[in-house]
C-alpha cells in the first residue's frame, strides 16, 4: 500500500520525463515529454535525442493475449517500442507494440502507429500512413514561417494577432 502512495505521490509532483525514467523508459538529451501513457512495461520503451511527445499519447509494448488465454493459459507477448532522434509526435497519438519510429519524423495529433515508419518522413491517420517526406512538407510550411520562437507569450500574441490571414495556414 505504501509504494502504490509513492507511486501516485511521484506521478503527481515529478515531471512525466522524471517519473518516465524511474518507470525505466530510456530517454535521450533534450527531450520533451508530457503527458504520456507508457503502459505496463516502460522498461521496454527508448527514446532517442530531441523528441516531442505531447499530451494524451499512449505507448504500448503488449496487448490481446488475454482473448488466448484459455486455450495458452501462459499466453503474453511483447514489443519494444523505438522512438528515433528528432521526432515530434502529437496529442492523443496511439504508438503500438513493436513499432519502431526513425529520426526526423512528424507523427500527426491523433494518428495509431502500427507500423514501423522510417527516417525522414510525415505520417497521419488511423492506420498512420505517410503523407510526404520531410524535405517536402519542409518546402510547404517554410512559407508560414513568422519566426516567433524564443518570443515571450505577450510579444507572441501581439505579433501574431497584427499578422493578415495569409500568413497563417489554411486547409
Amino acid at each position: 500500500m505504501i509504494l502504490k502512495i509513492l507511486n501516485l505521490i511521484r506521478r503527481k509532483f515529478w515531471s512525466t520525463e522524471k517519473y518516465a525514467r524511474y518507470l525505466g523508459v530510456k530517454i535521450g538529451k533534450s527531450c520533451d515529454i508530457q503527458n504520456v501513457n507508457f503502459g505496463s512495461e516502460p522498461y521496454l520503451i527508448e527514446i532517442g535525442d530531441d523528441v516531442q511527445i505531447t499530451d494524451g499519447t499512449k505507448i504500448f509494448t503488449h496487448g490481446g493475449a488475454k482473448v488466448l488465454r484459455k486455450k495458452h493459459p501462459n499466453m503474453d507477448f511483447f514489443g519494444k517500442v523505438k522512438i528515433g532522434d528528432n521526432v515530434y509526435i502529437g496529442n492523443n497519438c496511439l504508438i503500438m507494440p513493436g513499432v519502431t519510429i526513425g529520426s526526423n519524423v512528424i507523427v500527426a495529433a491523433g494518428s495509431v502507429v502500427t507500423k514501423s515508419i522510417p527516417d525522414n518522413v510525415v505520417v497521419g491517420g488511423n492506420s498512420a500512413k505517410i503523407l510526404s517526406s520531410l524535405n517536402d512538407f519542409e518546402v510547404k510550411i517554410l512559407k508560414y514561417n513568422v519566426g516567433t520562437k524564443g518570443m515571450s507569450k505577450s510579444q507572441k500574441k501581439l505579433y501574431l494577432l497584427s499578422l493578415t490571414d495569409s500568413e497563417f495556414i489554411k486547409k
